[in-house]
């Protein structure tokens, strides 16, 4: 054979003219947008989830007695969604005639600067969610009452009707979930994208082993 199997590969992978492997360019092309198009879908998808949860926990939260936490949780949830979708911007603005492999390293780009400034903001998030609950429940008059009754006997728990012990657990708490942050929101990431995102490292590899 004058020519390895191989070499077949490379030259139809880097050469979107070649016509040695025109197949492989398409497949590399069809794997490509597959991934991109259910990652995009997958993200509108959950960013529109957010938004219908964060209008149906707000008046639910007013009809259970703890509106604080729900007015939080809608202007947070909110929020989150308004900073996605002015980045899903520029993932829909990357230009799929591109080769495949151009595509995804711009895609890849894209998935690295959207990550950095979801792990940078994770740090509030948690923290902020997690008072958001407790700021609810403490503004709460039936809360209130109840912790007042369990702890009203003991009088040391207590500085101008604050629990300073309870505090000072909650502080801990919002310290660490502010340490955290980042790597709770890698999770969440791998939870719900881990599938896509390891098959695009997977994808570049393959594609990159193909131009050594």
């Amino acid at each position: 054979m004058e020519k390895s199997i191989e070499s077949i590969w490379k030259q139809g992978f880097l050469e979107d003219s070649a016509m040695v492997a025109p197949k492989l360019n398409n497949l590399y092309n069809q794997k490509s947008i597959h991934i991109i198009d259910k990652f995009k879908r997958m993200f509108k998808i959950n960013l529109n989830a957010l938004v219908v949860f964060s209008f149906v926990l707000l008046p639910a939260s007013f009809l259970v007695k703890i509106p604080v936490m729900g007015v939080l949780m809608f202007i947070l949830l909110n929020v989150i969604v308004i900073v996605n979708k002015k980045l899903l911007k520029g993932l829909n603005n990357i230009d799929k005639n591109e080769n495949s492999y151009e595509y995804l390293k711009s895609f890849d780009s894209w998935m690295k600067v959207q990550i950095s400034i979801n792990k940078k903001m994770s740090r509030y998030i948690y923290p902020y969610v997690f008072l958001a609950m407790v700021s609810g429940f403490w503004f709460s008059s039936p809360f209130r009452e109840s912790m007042h009754r369990i702890l009203g006997s003991h009088e040391v728990y207590f500085i101008s009707g604050i629990p300073v012990f309870w505090v000072l657990a909650m502080l801990i708490i919002v310290v660490l979930l502010a340490i955290f942050g980042a790597r709770i929101y890698k999770w969440d990431l791998y939870l719900v994208y881990g599938r896509i995102l390891r098959k695009l490292d997977e994808l570049i590899t393959d594609m990159e082993d193909l131009r050594a």
